[in-house]
């Protein structure tokens, strides 16, 4: 936050894209790094950080937006400026009581935050502790999910997994488009899946409810399975993981086998509403400047 209001020192309305461009210079920020996202891909890290920073020091009234993306010092501003810190936090911002007040809403979250987060929490900026928590929930949802899913049979398994490549895009009826073979002299086949309407090519299934890895001779397996039905394409779909062997296997053959190990599974699950429900929706909404510009 000092170099953004170090950057207005003179007084003069600036854009915010000038603002970045000195930050950017400051902290030797690249080019590509300038482009690094945050991890919803919905804005750009760098970019994030420093609108952050303005909307703190707005908060604390030490610089102000005369119009749409513009801003300059304030008086307040510039007496800071007089005997500045070394860096600017949110904490020494609190020295501000207009920046208090308006972050009083803030206190709990930061007293719940355990002692040795509180750095962490106080660097991230709203956006990013929001992604942070919603991943932590989406990281424990697959966990539990995969132990869900180890204490089911191996049946119900092989229908979860048709369920979900129908959701994937391969849907309809299941009836009508999908079948779950899973019966003795399947050779390995637990499922098979129509890749389009007509039927014109068929993808070939293996569901693998493991602890273990899966090693490169149970890909192998499955891909004589594969030539066995003069198939060319086949998943193979395991709630552990696969051996570098197996992976390296699949690179060489002529049959298209993807492999999905079980972190893939619980996030392909999670993204298509397979096994779990909505727990809650929050709306994150900003000013609409458009709407207070007056004639």
């Amino acid at each position: 936050m000092l170099p953004v209001i170090s950057f207005l020192k003179d007084g003069k309305e600036r854009h915010v894209n000038e603002i970045k461009d000195s930050v950017a210079e400051i902290f030797g920020v690249t080019t590509e790094e300038r482009e690094i996202l945050l991890p919803s891909g919905g804005s750009k890290l760098f970019s994030n950080r420093v609108a952050w920073a303005i909307a703190h020091l707005k908060m604390a009234e030490v610089i102000e937006s005369p119009k749409r993306s513009y801003y300059r010092i304030t008086d307040s501003g510039k007496k800071l400026l007089k005997d500045p810190p070394e860096r600017i936090t949110l904490k020494y911002l609190d020295n501000f009581p207009v920046f208090k007040q308006k972050r009083e809403g803030w206190r709990k979250e930061e007293q719940d935050t355990p002692e040795n987060d509180q750095e962490t929490f106080s660097s991230k900026t709203p956006d990013e502790l929001i992604e942070s928590g919603y991943y932590k929930i989406r990281n424990e949802l697959a966990i539990e999910l995969l132990t869900k899913i180890k204490t089911l049979s191996p049946e119900f398994f092989e229908r979860l997994v048709i369920d979900l490549l129908l959701k994937l895009g391969y849907g309809g009826s299941k009836i009508d488009r999908a079948e779950v073979t899973g019966r003795s002299g399947d050779e390995g086949i637990d499922g098979i899946i129509k890749e389009d309407k007509l039927g014109l090519d068929v993808i070939y299934v293996q569901a693998k409810r493991w602890e273990n890895s899966v090693g490169s001779q149970e890909i192998q397996k499955f891909a004589g399975a594969l030539q066995g039905q003069r198939a060319k394409k086949g998943i193979f779909i395991t709630t552990s993981t696969f051996t570098q062997p197996a992976l390296d296997f699949v690179q060489k053959i002529d049959s298209k086998i993807i492999l999905i190990d079980g972190k893939t599974l619980s996030e392909f699950m999670i993204d298509n509403n397979v096994g779990v429900s909505l727990k809650n929706t929050f709306e994150i909404k900003k000013i609409d400047t458009d709407y207070f510009t007056e004639d």
